[in-house]
């Protein structure tokens, strides 16, 4: 029985949001997506955020929307790839519910994240090695905060939501 929210976390193209909206639907659970929720409420574009506040002035507007949805009812959230790199969020991921790391191979990182560009760290000469570099900061912080680790790789969207939902049930279930 899930009683709390469920964060998914892991770096960008893990497949927070689209493993996310599957798992909400098979757990009949409502679905937010941090960034999304951020766009809305700022009625401006994360691109947009990052030139004109920069990194750090979008981490506090994250910490905002992930504090609010917090004190929300129980639901799946997707949340932004550098969301663990605050450690107040850390606590917060902790407290309010089941964290879930979606891990992938940079490969598969780099193959979901080429055609998108509405991510701001990728607008970089070398995709690949900011990856790189992104994993090997975030991946220890990404594995302080779960309570289940799923690699995504080669696993269709509906498959890893399933893998996840089992992993999740057999976790609370301990």
């Amino acid at each position: 029985m899930i009683n709390r929210s469920i964060f998914l976390v892991g770096p960008m193209g893990a497949g927070k949001s689209t493993i996310g909206k599957l798992l909400a639907a098979q757990l009949q659970l409502p679905f937010a997506d941090t960034d999304k929720v951020l766009e809305e409420r700022t009625g401006a574009d994360i691109p947009w955020i990052f030139d004109v506040e920069g990194e750090v002035g979008f981490r506090r507007r994250e910490s905002e929307v992930l504090e609010d949805l917090c004190r929300g009812d129980c639901q799946v959230i997707g949340t932004g790839g550098g969301i663990v790199l605050l450690e107040e969020n850390r606590r917060l991921l902790q407290k309010f519910g089941h964290v879930v790391y979606l891990q992938a191979s940079v490969e598969q990182l780099l193959e979901r994240t080429s055609k998108n560009s509405n991510r701001p760290l990728l607008r970089v000469p070398n995709p690949r090695l900011r990856i790189e570099e992104i994993l090997q900061e975030r991946d220890p912080l990404y594995r302080e905060v779960a309570d289940v680790i799923c690699d995504t790789d080669h696993l269709t969207p509906k498959q890893a939501s399933t893998l996840v939902a089992e992993r999740l049930q057999a976790s609370l279930s301990q």
